[in-house]
């Protein structure tokens, strides 16, 4: 995922506010950020293993027909793309250090519109469906990453509290929409559907474009993350502080807001067959696009996490393991996509299982196949073999990154 950690060299001061010499040592890479990003990157492997050597009929939220250590697989990969998109904007404040606003602007431009073509046109052929055929666009996460981007660039250049306002107001307040159907909306029904409604701008037959990832709130979680990094001008000990109060007030106002069901998820959580799965059914908060409790509920445990990193916890070869991968989030994002598919097409050749899906286009699909697929444990013991499989390459481009200077790494 995008990695706009600071380099040295800063050539650039910002006027406000005194710097710490916390601050000043942030020119270095911050190691705790790594941690956390390094650790979801991972979670987020997991999700896309799955959707390679699991059942695909299998809806893992479906609390009717999944079973618990399903629908838990997939939930603990929910705090990869909140943490995703507010350390992309941290990342920017970081970076700033180095750049005045009018350059992090434009390369927020840049590296936006790269993410975008990244996700539509060169990941889709080489790492999701392993063909040319353009008849379905998926709009993903690197697309919702991009397009976020491109929105900070304005935003930097009014300053981390306009930063501030502005997205924890669309975090804050966008559910209030829920209501809204793009249906309703006539000719902006598009526009809705790109901002807050996942769903099909495109629908057949013989063309489809699906929105996955709405912008809102998405551009919003990245622009308070730009505004958290003034966090990092702090001295260590304050800020774990603060990291503590923010997190753990976040995770409390899930708590209380889910319990009432009064605000923050279109989806409310209801009593079921036993107390694990009422207990699920108080974590099943809504993803697309991601509602208030969601955010609480995966933000608030990873700023307490993020606290607990600064502290020093999980020092040593696996601390080393994690950071590893977080200093090279695109490139292990960009990478684990062929390595999950190559690996399930020679898992299926192995155990003589159908394979034609996993090249097919989803427009040509006709129904589930059957004997395609492995259990949960095959796709536990698949996931930590790529993972393993890509370390080596992740260590070797960090330490290229380290080494070297070249413009072209920015955008890996």
């Amino acid at each position: 995922m995008p990695d706009l950690a600071p380099r040295p060299r800063p050539a650039f001061r910002r006027p406000h506010g005194t710097r710490s010499v916390a601050a000043v040592n942030a020119t270095r890479r911050v190691e705790s950020i790594d941690v956390l990003r390094g650790i979801v990157m991972i979670l987020m492997a997991l999700d896309h293993v799955r959707d390679y050597f699991g059942d695909a009929a299998a809806d893992p939220t479906n609390l009717a027909t999944a079973s618990a250590p399903l629908f838990l697989t997939r939930w603990v990969t929910h705090f990869c793309a909140p943490v995703f998109f507010l350390l992309t904007g941290t990342g920017a404040y970081l970076s700033s250090r180095r750049r005045d606003p009018p350059a992090l602007s434009r390369f927020l431009v840049v590296r936006g519109l790269w993410l975008i073509v990244l996700d539509v046109v060169i990941l889709r052929c080489l790492g999701w469906q392993f063909n040319f055929d353009f008849r379905v666009t998926f709009l993903l996460v690197l697309w919702a990453l991009g397009w976020s981007m491109i929105v900070l660039a304005l935003l930097v250049r009014a300053g981390p509290a306009a930063a501030a306002v502005f997205g924890l107001a669309l975090v804050l307040g966008h559910n209030l929409f829920d209501g809204v159907a793009a249906a309703s909306l006539g000719p902006a029904a598009p526009i809705w559907l790109l901002l807050h409604q996942p769903g099909f701008l495109v629908a057949g037959p013989e063309r489809w474009v699906l929105v996955a990832y709405p912008l809102v709130p998405w551009i919003g979680v990245m622009a308070a993350g730009y505004a958290f990094g003034r966090l990092y001008e702090l001295d260590a000990q304050r800020r774990r502080r603060l990291l503590v109060i923010i997190g753990g007030v976040a995770t409390a106002l899930f708590i209380i807001l889910r319990a009432i069901n009064s605000y923050g998820d279109p989806s409310e959580w209801a009593t079921q067959k036993n107390a694990v799965f009422t207990f699920l059914s108080f974590l099943n908060t809504t993803k697309y696009p991601p509602s208030l409790l969601f955010l609480l509920m995966t933000l608030g445990p990873s700023l307490l996490a993020l606290a607990a990193f600064e502290n020093g916890t999980g020092r040593g070869r696996v601390r080393e393991f994690f950071v590893t991968f977080g200093r090279v989030p695109l490139f292990f994002y960009l990478l684990q996509w062929p390595t999950a598919h190559i690996i399930s097409v020679v898992l299926h050749l192995a155990f003589g299982k159908p394979v034609a899906r996993l090249f097919q286009t989803p427009i040509d699909w006709t129904g589930p196949v059957p004997d395609m697929g492995f259990n949960l444990a095959v796709v536990y013991a698949c996931w930590i073999g790529g993972v393993l499989l890509l370390y080596p390459l992740c260590k070797w481009f960090a330490g290229v990154k380290q080494r070297r200077k070249d413009w072209w790494l920015s955008y890996l």
